[in-house]
Order: C-alpha cells, then sequence, then structure tokens
C-alpha cells in the first residue's frame, strides 16, 4: 500500500561505471534521496562521480559503503560477474535495505540460487534491472496479452541482432568466455520480455543449437544461439540472438523483433530503432560507449536510453525513478524480482546447455547440472 508520508532515502551505489553514474544522477535529483555513498574500485573514477552526483561519501571498499548506518537502499552496479559478493554483504545490513542489482544475480546458476535464497530468507526487496519492461511498447504488449486480446498465445519469436562491440567488450573484461554467453548477457533482455508476457504459461523444454565462425577463434566465444522452448500447454517460442553482427551495423546495442499469435489475435512489435537513423561527417560519439568514431547510428539502439538536454532520457531513466518511488512510498512497480532474474538465468543457461549437448533440455534445470552451467 502506498505510504502517504514519503520516506528517506540512504543509497548506496556499489559500481561507479556507466550505469552507476546514470542512476546515480536520477537519484541525486530525486527529492527523498538526502545521503549517496558510493564504493568504487577505481579511486579516481570514484571521485570523478562522487563530484558529478553530489555523493556524501567515497570508499574503494564496498563492505565499507554497505555498513554505513545512513544507507536504506543500494545499487549493486559492478560487473556482472561480481554481483553477487556485494548483494550477499548488503543482506547483512540491520537496516534490511532494498536492492536493485544489474542483471545477472551472478553468472553462475548455483551462485545465483544461493543468492535468491538469501533474498528470501531475509525477506529483502530485491529488484532485477531489466531495463527494457520500462520501454512503452512493451508494457503495452504485456497488457494486451495478460488481458487476452489476443487470445490464449500458441506462438511466440523473438530476434535480437546485437553490434559485436557488446560481445568483445564482455569478452575482454571477463576471462571466462562460457559464462558470457549472448544468452547470459544479452538475450536474457528478449528472454525476459517474453516469459513476462507469457508468465501464465510454464516452460518445460529448450533445445537449441549455436554458431562461433565469428567470435570464436579471437575471443572463444559464440556468435549466435537459436533455441525453441516448449510450454505445457503446447505453446511455442522461438528465440534468435545474434552479437556477432558488424561493426559497423548502426545498432548501436540492441535490436528487437517480437511475434506474438493467439487464438484471437496476432501482436508484432518492431523494437529495432530503425525508424530513427543519424548519419554524420565527423565522429560524435554517438551509440555505444566503446567505439566513439561511430558515423551512422539507429538512435535509441542503446538499451538505457539517451542523453537529451543534459539529462538521461529514456528506459533507465523511468526505470530507477520508479524504484526510488516505490522506495519512498511503497507504490507497486513492474521490476522484475530476483526471482524472475534467477529463472531468466536458469532459461539462458538451458539454452547454452542444449546447444553444447546438442540435445533438448528439460525445465527446469536444477541449480547445478555441471560445472561448466
Amino acid at each position: 500500500m502506498k505510504q502517504k508520508n514519503p520516506k528517506r532515502i540512504g543509497l548506496a551505489i556499489v559500481g561507479a561505471g556507466r550505469v552507476g553514474l546514470m542512476r546515480g544522477e536520477i537519484a541525486a535529483r530525486f527529492p527523498q534521496v538526502d545521503w549517496i555513498g558510493i564504493a568504487e574500485i577505481n579511486p579516481e573514477r570514484g571521485r570523478l562521480v562522487a563530484e558529478q552526483i553530489g555523493a556524501d561519501f567515497v570508499t574503494r571498499d564496498y563492505r565499507e559503503l554497505l555498513k554505513r548506518p545512513e544507507v536504506t537502499a543500494a545499487l549493486i552496479s559492478t560487473v556482472g560477474h561480481l554481483h553477487a559478493d556485494p548483494t550477499l554483504l548488503a543482506l547483512e545490513n540491520p537496516n534490511k535495505i532494498s536492492l536493485l542489482i544489474e542483471k545477472p544475480i551472478s553468472n553462475e546458476l548455483a551462485e545465483s540460487a544461493k543468492v535468491l535464497a538469501l533474498i528470501q530468507q531475509a525477506g529483502v526487496d530485491a529488484l532485477i534491472g531489466y531495463t527494457q519492461r520500462f520501454r512503452r511498447r512493451w508494457l503495452v504488449a504485456k497488457d494486451k496479452v495478460a488481458s487476452g486480446a489476443l487470445g490464449d498465445i500458441t506462438t511466440v519469436s523473438s530476434r535480437a541482432f546485437l553490434n559485436r562491440m557488446v560481445a568483445i567488450n564482455n569478452y575482454q573484461r571477463e576471462s571466462d568466455p562460457a559464462l558470457n554467453s549472448p544468452m547470459v548477457i544479452s538475450g536474457t533482455h528478449a528472454l525476459d520480455i517474453v516469459m513476462w508476457m507469457m508468465e501464465a504459461k510454464t516452460p518445460v523444454e529448450i533445445y537449441a543449437r549455436s554458431v562461433d565462425k565469428a567470435l570464436g577463434a579471437k575471443y572463444g566465444g559464440t556468435d549466435a544461439t537459436v533455441g525453441t522452448m516448449t510450454f505445457s500447454d503446447g505453446t511455442l517460442y522461438n528465440s534468435v540472438v545474434n552479437w556477432a553482427l558488424p561493426i559497423n551495423w548502426p545498432g548501436a546495442v540492441y535490436g528487437l523483433e517480437v511475434g506474438v499469435v493467439g487464438t484471437t489475435g496476432v501482436m508484432t512489435i518492431d523494437d529495432s530503432h530503425r525508424d530513427f537513423v543519424m548519419a554524420v561527417s565527423e565522429p560524435q560519439g554517438m551509440g555505444y560507449v566503446a567505439d566513439s568514431s561511430r558515423l551512422v547510428d539507429f538512435v535509441g539502439s542503446t538499451p538505457a536510453g539517451d542523453m537529451a538536454l543534459g539529462a538521461l532520457r529514456g528506459p533507465m531513466a523511468e526505470e530507477t525513478q520508479a524504484w526510488l518511488m516505490r522506495l519512498a512510498t511503497g507504490m507497486p512497480t513492474v521490476h522484475a524480482t530476483a526471482a524472475e532474474g534467477h529463472h531468466r538465468l536458469m532459461l539462458a543457461k538451458a539454452y547454452d546447455l542444449s546447444a553444447r549437448i546438442k540435445a533438448p533440455v528439460a525445465l527446469p534445470l536444477p541449480s547445478n547440472p555441471t560445472a561448466v552451467v
């Protein structure tokens, strides 16, 4: 129930990279946020972000930050494979602080299951940063499916295309290519959107194949994964995720197309951003930050949104503001829960496992089906 008197928010930001800065700038403008602390292993970056958002406290040690008495909520925005440890420490704070964790909880399924169990045991309000839920088109699509406008859903398809800058950046930052598959890192966004729409149905099997002709030789990584998910009632979902498109592909990050067919209707959603093209003669630093020399871009294809008139506009801004309103007033939101985040990781791992063994995989996966998964 919505609180009549908004609560104060003391925000801890663990990881002051690009996401930490963007969410921190939004938080700094939110009226109920009266204290911000930053933990950033790079002291120069920590000081820079602290100055930009007017932080009250800066440290290199997230342990020091998360024990501060001012903290009522924490944003876990470190590199993906480092989310679990600060999340576990945050659960020890006696204030029972709320959490917004960038996806995934962990790159490893067993560790994700462990963290989820402790979150549920602590009774903490922990959410996962599936930012795309806050694009208007996906909110409307969710509503149309939930309201029965299409009848009983029979088939779903999704196609996610990504510029290979995303894959290269991930493979260079993290040592184990097996933990940085296109499904776990990027396909999970399409998975979440589809599974959010299909939450009334139960997936029972995945059959997938992968290819590694472009990224495999240099990075040991996977180019693309294609698979079919079967639900208990016979509904089928076909998924294509390819993050090996050439660097000169104008989509800075994510282009997604989804089709949903029901017994009485059909819905197609184009989120490829080809409707807004910008071409320039000199580099403008458009799009994905890993390449500042881009001359052509599908504007809006960066999932966080776009800087416009001095502020971030788009789904990450709306997601962060909604989280802060949830903290201050108890307002219900459409964020993914920690349980949903773990579920999406389990599905992504099932795609990868099926592709590796070249056979169907029954769902749900156990928490640790093999040491690799």
